[in-house]
This record gives structure tokens, C-alpha cells and sequence, in this order.
């Protein structure tokens, strides 16, 4: 009989284990899946403010004044970055600061190449210099405009959006440096 109680309170003790491992796994997943939605949702927030959306004091959305953004485009836009293209931020360039379109499709693999290249040494942007990564595939005007025929074409552009040099084929973010005029 002590036998059988023996073996009971070890069964007991066993699937209280398990539970207690199983409930200890759940939460470390709950924990792990609320930090992932923290960075999605940061990431979100982040994209909202480059886009012009900003969280108010309650959290709740709101656009930006346009003619807010019209006078503070000079703040928009960093010195020596690596940037989503937006017609305005093409006023930048000027005699003593670069601007150049960076046609670029998720699908072309020296496309990537060079934004991960960029993306990597984004302090290496000298700050003379504005890249405006531009999306290949929704940009038929631009590409009209420029003779874009290829991705992954680089386009220096002056303050009126003239073409200053149009090329292709820089494979790293060094070798588009030293192209721009």
C-alpha cells in the first residue's frame, strides 16, 4: 500500500512538473511575442513620423500641419542620409550639397546589395550628400523623366530635379560616393 501512495505522490509531483514547465514556456512566449509587437509597433510609430502622421499627447493620430512641413523642409531632411524619395526633399541639392535618386526594386539582387551596403555604413554619407531611395516599380514619371530603363540606376539631380549624371552599377555605397559629381 505504501507502495502504491509512493508512486501516486511521484505521479503528482510529475505532471505538477510538467505543468508548471509548460506554463513557464507560455510565458516566456507571451513575454517574447510582447516584445515583438513593442518593435512592430515602434517601427510603426517611427514610420508615422517620417511620413508626416505623429501621435498626439493621448495617442491618438494626427497629421501634420502641410504648411508646418513646408516651413521646417529643411529640418525634414538630415545631412548625409539615406532617405525614401519625396519630390520636396529634391530642393536640398545645391552648389555645396548632392541629391541623388537611387532607383531601386525589392526583387533586384544588386539593388539590395546596395541598400544593405548603404544601410551599413550610413555614418560613411558624406554630409554633403542626400540619397533618395526610389521605389523602381511606382515610379514611371521619374523614370520617364531621367531615362531610368534599368533598376538599380543612380541619378544625381540638381535643386530644379535636372538631371546633373545618370548610372548604373555601383555595387557599394564607396563606388556611388565617388561618382557623384
Amino acid at each position: 500500500m505504501n507502495q502504491k501512495l509512493i508512486i501516486g505522490i511521484i505521479a503528482i509531483i510529475i505532471v505538477a512538473g510538467v505543468g508548471i514547465l509548460a506554463s513557464n514556456s507560455s510565458k516566456t512566449e507571451m513575454v517574447r511575442n510582447d516584445a515583438a509587437v513593442q518593435k512592430v509597433g515602434s517601427a510603426m510609430d517611427q514610420a508615422k513620423v517620417t511620413s508626416g502622421i505623429v501621435p498626439s499627447e493621448n495617442n491618438a493620430m494626427m497629421k501634420k500641419d502641410d504648411s508646418a512641413m513646408v516651413a521646417k523642409s529643411d529640418m525634414m531632411i538630415e545631412v548625409g542620409s539615406y532617405e525614401s524619395y519625396d519630390a520636396s526633399k529634391v530642393a536640398m541639392a545645391s552648389a555645396t550639397h548632392d541629391v541623388v535618386l537611387f532607383f531601386k526594386a525589392s526583387w533586384c539582387p544588386a539593388c539590395v546589395a546596395l541598400d544593405k551596403d548603404i544601410k551599413a555604413n550610413l555614418s560613411a554619407i558624406p554630409k554633403s550628400l542626400t540619397i533618395l531611395e526610389t521605389n523602381y516599380d511606382n515610379s514611371a514619371d521619374l523614370k520617364r523623366k531621367y531615362g531610368v530603363t534599368l533598376q538599380h540606376t543612380l541619378v544625381q539631380v540638381d535643386a530644379g530635379g535636372n538631371l546633373i549624371k545618370k548610372w548604373s552599377g555601383s555595387p557599394t555605397l564607396a563606388s556611388l560616393v565617388s561618382e557623384v559629381k
